[in-house]
């Protein structure tokens, strides 16, 4: 109920960007009291929304979040297109809140899910448009809940009872596997510790985990990225085809790790080519019918 209430509360306000707790007390497998550990959505609302909704999961490593680039960026350029963006803090290993971080973005970023279509109504969104876009260790995340979602919960409280599964995933530059030909060890580091057990390492290499359930998927990466390589998107692209996963992937030459969308020269290092991925995106979307069409 406490959830609900700070919800419409923040509804009945201005249109500005609104911060809304993930859980009105302390978070599941919380193990402080600092922001780290106090996940949370940022809802920023279009002028004129069209029904669907993403929640945007930064990158980071799975140690900070790139809330700019990654997240108030990417939500201004939703915005644009009718969708309501809801950027997702998830909780990250730092010095307030030492890894390994097991479960607890993965819970985070269920519950995110959960939240917006516990309350599609009010925000003005159809409960089965809602998808969930990475960037980097983001898209582990992002990747994480596309391959392992559930109906609902029935033990927890009216949220904890939705489904958890998206209706569509973006991945940006996307950590997949934890296999270590082929993973970004800081991601994997943070997440499992420096020693992961290996039933951890294999249900957190998503590419492992697809199947014919797997929410329709766009992938975006580039053969430059030295950071995440791109065997990374292919192995989900190749899981995704094998399963009967409707999936697109766009894979540029040029390009660093983190473009972002591909257009702040900070971020692209002067890289002007990677500035087009964001305009294939929209085509994706329109073919989803999840954006209208001309």
């Amino acid at each position: 109920m406490l959830a609900s209430a700070l919800l419409l509360t923040a509804l009945a306000a201005d249109p500005q960007p609104r911060t809304l707790p993930l859980w009105p007390g302390k978070a599941p497998l919380a193990i402080g009291d600092s922001p780290t550990d106090k996940p949370e959505l940022t809802l920023y609302k279009p002028a004129k929304p069209n029904g669907t909704a993403i929640v945007v999961c930064p990158g980071g490593g799975y140690g900070t979040l790139a809330i700019d680039h990654e997240g108030r960026q990417v939500a201004a350029f939703l915005n644009e297109l009718g969708v309501t963006a809801f950027v997702l803090k998830y909780r990250v290993a730092n010095k307030e809140r030492p890894g390994p971080l097991g479960e607890a973005p993965l819970r985070d970023a269920q519950r995110a899910i959960r939240m917006v279509r516990a309350h599609a109504k009010e925000y003005g969104i159809a409960a089965d448009r809602i998808g969930i876009w990475g960037f980097s260790a983001g898209g582990h995340l992002a990747s994480t809940v596309a391959t392992h979602f559930d109906a609902g919960q029935p033990e927890g409280d009216a949220i904890d009872r939705i489904s958890s599964r998206p209706d569509f995933v973006i991945l940006s530059y996307p950590v997949i596997t934890f296999d270590p030909a082929a993973t970004h060890a800081g991601s994997r580091r943070n997440l499992l510790g420096e020693k992961p057990d290996p039933q951890w390492v294999e249900f957190f290499s998503n590419e492992k985990h697809v199947t014919k359930d797997t929410p329709p998927v766009f992938l975006f990466h580039t053969t430059a990225d030295t950071v995440v390589p791109v065997e990374n998107a292919i192995r989900f692209y190749r899981a995704c085809r094998k399963a009967g996963v409707p999936v697109e992937m766009h894979i540029y030459e040029k390009g660093k790790h983190g473009v972002g969308l591909g257009r702040d020269p900070k971020w692209t290092g002067g890289e002007t080519s990677v500035a087009t991925w964001p305009d294939r995106l929209v085509d994706w979307l329109k073919s989803r019918q999840l954006l209208p069409s001309p």
